[in-house]
Parts: structure tokens; sequence; C-alpha cells
């Protein structure tokens, strides 16, 4: 089976699809340009964040058997009708989780300490000591939209934390140390919620003006999820209204985005869609898609 790997793999992983046999190519750097006229001589590929698969590049590999996407999300490929041309579509939802759960909760604390604007004042020496009473997380809520793999490693580091969590999630029945809730409630009793379901119809713009108004005035919010969740108009009205007292942003409704102004705001704190950017996460998501991939060939 000849592969084509079109995002930053780890060596090990490539070595290991190699030893089991598998004609491994790599070209980190490919462009969606390039793509109808190299990948078409492949049966599998592998890809991350940067590299997309639609339908129109689809159409024109009929020799791809497989794809796999190292990452929890399959929103860069069209994997619908990747999977109605008889292709099989894969991802890594759990390699990453303790990563994602880590940088969530990191935020949190961030937010609730102003570690952000007292990290810059003392850069521009200045000493505000008194300008950065914040709080503690231990004893506030915590809502989660989405328990998942991910949702599940940010309650147990909360829970260990001294906090309440809650969540919300039709397509889970039971969680451990979280109380499941109707979106409503979760709205109104969460002093920190955070987002960790994946980028779908259903979901795009989930997080508009009406379920802001909905919130504890003075709520804070994460989302490392997927950008488009949050509707961009509706937060920034929430976070100059007050409404909302701060958000912590990895993703976004376009990346990297064209208008900045959300992110600009000093009650933002945000980076540059690094949530799996870990080396223990990217060894885990590596060795995850070579398994995949050896496992696939083997059948």
């Amino acid at each position: 089976m000849k592969i084509l790997v079109c995002d930053k793999t780890e060596s090990e992983a490539i070595e290991k699809m190699r030893l089991a046999g598998l004609t491994v190519d790599t070209n980190f750097e490919i462009t969606a340009e390039q793509l109808p006229s190299v990948l078409p001589g492949y049966d599998g590929c592998v890809v991350r964040s940067r590299t997309k698969i639609r339908q129109p590049l689809i159409d024109v590999c009929p020799n791809l058997k497989v794809i796999v996407r190292g990452g929890v999300g399959l929103d860069t490929i069209d994997a619908d009708y990747a999977r109605s041309k008889g292709i099989t579509v894969m991802n890594t939802p759990q390699a990453s989780s303790a990563s994602v759960a880590e940088l969530t909760i990191g935020y949190m604390f961030a937010l609730a300490r102003n570690l952000y604007k007292a990290a810059s004042t003392v850069k521009a020496e200045k000493w505000e000591k008194k300008a950065f009473e914040g709080d503690e997380i231990s004893g506030k809520t915590l809502g989660l939209i989405g328990i998942g793999n991910i949702g599940k490693e940010v309650a147990k580091r909360a829970n260990a934390l001294g906090m309440t969590v809650i969540a919300y999630d039709p397509y889970v029945k039971e969680a451990t140390g979280v109380k499941l809730v109707s979106l409503d409630e979760l709205l109104s009793q969460s002093d920190y919620i955070s987002l960790h379901l994946p980028k779908t119809k259903e979901s795009a713009d989930m997080i508009n003006k009406t379920m802001f108004s909905k919130m504890k005035t003075g709520v804070r919010i994460v989302n490392c999820a997927r950008g488009g969740i949050i509707n961009d108009a509706d937060l920034y009205e929430a976070l100059t209204s007050g409404k909302v007292a701060g958000a912590a942003l990895d993703v976004y409704s376009e990346e990297p985005p064209t208008d900045w102004k959300l992110v600009k705001l000093d009650n933002v704190i945000c980076s540059p869609h690094i949530g799996a950017a870990t080396h223990e996460a990217q060894g885990r998501v590596g060795a995850e898609v070579a398994e995949k991939l050896i496992e696939f060939a083997r059948k």
C-alpha cells in the first residue's frame, strides 16, 4: 500500500509504517494546487489541520482507499462523501485529549487571575499590584458543552481542583464526576463555560446572542474546540457589554483570522490553535496514525 503523508508527522511513526511494509512518501509542504496531480498515485493519505481533502480532490483520486486525519476533528475532510465512495476515513480522537484539556485548565487559571494583563504590565516596567485581584476557580461551577474524550479529561482535572462540573451533551447518558444537565441549566449555572464539541451544521453559531442572554453576568468562556461554534459578533458584544467577563480562544472562525478586532479586546486571551501542540500529544498522534494504517493494510 502506497501512502502520502501530507502534513508533519513524527519520524518514528513514518519509520514504523515502512518497517510494516507500507510504501510511505512525505511531502509536508504540498499545496492544494499540487494535490490533484499527486494524490491519485496513492492508496492512502495522512493529513493534519493544514491539508484539506474536499469532494473535488476525492473525485480525481480513484485509487484512494483510506484517509487518516492525525487529530480529533474531521472538519478538514469531506468525510461523508469520501465514505460514500468506499474510502475509509479515520482520525486519532484520544491522542491529544490530555494536551487540549491541560490548555483549557491553564486558560481558566489565566482568566481567573488576570495573568496576561499582569505579565504585560510588569514587562512594561509597571508595578500595579492592586489592579489584579482575581478569583479562585475552586468552588466555582464549570459547564462543559460536550463531554467526549477531551471533555472528560477536563472534568477529571476540574474535579481535582475543587470545581463543580456540569455538562450538556445529548449523546452521553452518564459521565464520572459530572452532572448532566440541559443546555439552559448549564448556561444559567456556570461560572466558566468550556466548549468540547465538533463543529457541525447543528453546532455552527450555537453560542449566540440568545445563549449569552441566558448566562450569568461575569461568566468566563473557553473555546479550545473549533472556531465558528461561537458567533464572533455576538461574543464581541457580550465581552464589551460586561456580560462575559473574559474569553480564552485557541480556535477561530477563520484561521488565521482576517478580522482581529475580537482578539484585540483586553478581556480576551488567545493562542494560534495550539491545543494539541505538545511533544507528548504529537508522539501519540503519530503512533496512532501508524497503528491505524498498518491495521488497515493487513485487512
